[in-house]
C-alpha cells in the first residue's frame, strides 16, 4: 500500500497555515518578552524614585485611580493621591528598597495587565532612628494604559523571622 499524494496546491497550502502558524507565535513570543521588558523597565524606574524620595516620579508611575491600592503594614490605602501623601510622610525618614532582581517575575495576565513579583528588602525607619532590614514578597499589578504600563496595586507581604532553633 502506497501513501496517499495530494496534489501539489494540497501541499503549498499546508505549508502557509504552518509558516503563518509559526509567524503568529513568532510575533506573540516577542510581544509577550516586549511587555515583561517594559513591566521591568516600570519597576526599575518605581524603585529608582522610591530610593530618591522622588514624589513626583512616583506619581507617574502609580495609576491615577481611586482604585489604586496600597496596602502597608495591613492598612489598604486607596487612590494614587492617598498614597503619595503616604510615601512623602515615610520619605522623612529612611527608606530604601533593594529588590532582589535575580528572582523578579512578571506574568503578563493580558495585553493590558501585569502581575510582578520579587523578594525585596526594605529598610525603613523615621527619622533618626536606626532603619533594620526587613524582608518583604513585592506583588505588584501593573495595567498598560494610553501612557504606557502604571503600577495599580503594591502588596508587599512580610516575611517572617525564622523560628530559633531548639538548644539540644
Amino acid at each position: 500500500m502506497h501513501a496517499p499524494t495530494y496534489p501539489c496546491r494540497h501541499r503549498l497550502g499546508f505549508t502557509r497555515i504552518l509558516l503563518v502558524a509559526g509567524a503568529l507565535a513568532l510575533s506573540a513570543a516577542i510581544a509577550s518578552a516586549t511587555g515583561e521588558d517594559d513591566v521591568r523597565a516600570v519597576f526599575d524606574r518605581f524603585v529608582t524614585a522610591q530610593n530618591s524620595h522622588d514624589v513626583a516620579a512616583v506619581r507617574e508611575l502609580l495609576l491615577d485611580s481611586p482604585n489604586f491600592l496600597w496596602v502597608t503594614r495591613g492598612a489598604p490605602i486607596w487612590g494614587r493621591e492617598a498614597a503619595l501623601k503616604r510615601f512623602d510622610s515615610l520619605y522623612q525618614g529612611t527608606w530604601k528598597l533593594s529588590p532582589d532582581m535575580s528572582n523578579l517575575k512578571t506574568v503578563l495576565v493580558s495585553e493590558t495587565t501585569a502581575q510582578l513579583y520579587v523578594p525585596i528588602t526594605f529598610n525603613i525607619g523615621a527619622p533618626g532612628q536606626p532603619a533594620p532590614d526587613t524582608l518583604f514578597l513585592m506583588n505588584q499589578t501593573l495595567v498598560k494604559t494610553a501612557g504606557g504600563w502604571r503600577i495599580a496595586n503594591i502588596l508587599p507581604m512580610p516575611v517572617p523571622a525564622p523560628a530559633a532553633t531548639p538548644p539540644k
